[in-house]
């Protein structure tokens, strides 16, 4: 099997996606759901799915952006940008609401690149979030928020609602 580290030359792109693409964004937030689901109490619902109800609303709110991933031509993952931080209410502030990397594609570098695409495509103030039980998130963000500030970046513990979060603030040039 190729993995994209042993190719040098991946291409790894970030696609604005179009309403017509929203079925796949679905499929791999369907992906996406499963993986989570290690870390927060949610379940299938009837139908067999998840079902993320906020994907409509990047095709009709502002300040809300949804992005698939390729690597060579194929998808690997997606992200959804969105202003204002769900932990904080920070209105001026970029939030990674969602960043999915399909398994086959992770600790390659896909997710790292594809992050720092996202924050230079966002100047301004950032705040990620990551849920504290989600320990290779964290061990990720930390590492992927360092490499691109160049500099370590000690995230805030928040309790809301019952969950512990971990929040990296920092400002993407």
């Amino acid at each position: 099997m190729s993995k994209p580290h042993d190719e040098p030359s991946a291409q790894i792109q970030l696609i604005p996606a179009t309403p017509e693409q929203e079925p796949i964004l679905a499929n791999l937030l369907e992906l996406y759901l499963h993986d989570f689901s290690e870390f927060l109490d949610i379940a299938l619902e009837a139908d067999g799915r998840f079902h993320y109800a906020n994907l409509p609303l990047y095709w009709s709110q502002q300040d809300r952006y949804p992005f698939l991933v390729e690597v060579n031509g194929k998808w690997a993952g997606l992200v959804l940008v969105k202003r204002g931080s769900e932990i904080t209410g920070d209105v001026p502030a970029w939030d990674m609401a969602e960043f999915f990397v399909t398994r086959r594609c992770r600790r390659r570098g896909v997710g790292t690149q594809i992050a720092h695409q996202v924050w230079k495509r966002f100047p301004g103030p950032w705040k990620v979030r990551v849920m504290q039980s989600n320990v290779p998130a964290y061990n990720f963000w930390s590492r992927t928020i360092g490499s691109f500030t160049r500099q370590p970046i000690q995230p805030v513990h928040i309790e809301k609602n019952g969950t512990f979060w971990n929040l990296f603030s920092f400002e993407s040039k």
